[in-house]
C-alpha cells in the first residue's frame, strides 16, 4: 500500500466514524500535531503511531509479500 493511501484510508475511517482529530489523538494516545501533520502528508510517523490510530479507529495493518514482476526482456 502506497503511503498516500495508507493516509486516505486513516482519515477516511476517522470521517467515516464522525470522530475529529482531537478525538482520535486522544483516543490514540498520538499528539494532535503529529496526526494533523500524518493527514497533511507531510509528517514522518513511526509504525507504532500508525498501529495506535488504526486500533483506536478499529482498522488492522497487514504486510504481503510483494508479486515479483517478471523481466520478459530476459
Amino acid at each position: 500500500m502506497h503511503f498516500q493511501n495508507l493516509i486516505n484510508t486513516i482519515k477516511e475511517r476517522r470521517e467515516n466514524l464522525q470522530v475529529t482529530q482531537k478525538d482520535l489523538a486522544k483516543l490514540s494516545g498520538v499528539g494532535l500535531r503529529t496526526l494533523k501533520q500524518f493527514e497533511s502528508a507531510k509528517g514522518n510517523p513511526t509504525l507504532q503511531t500508525i498501529q495506535k490510530l488504526s486500533d483506536a479507529l478499529g482498522l488492522e495493518i497487514c504486510l504481503r509479500v510483494k508479486k515479483q514482476v517478471v523481466d520478459e526482456t530476459s
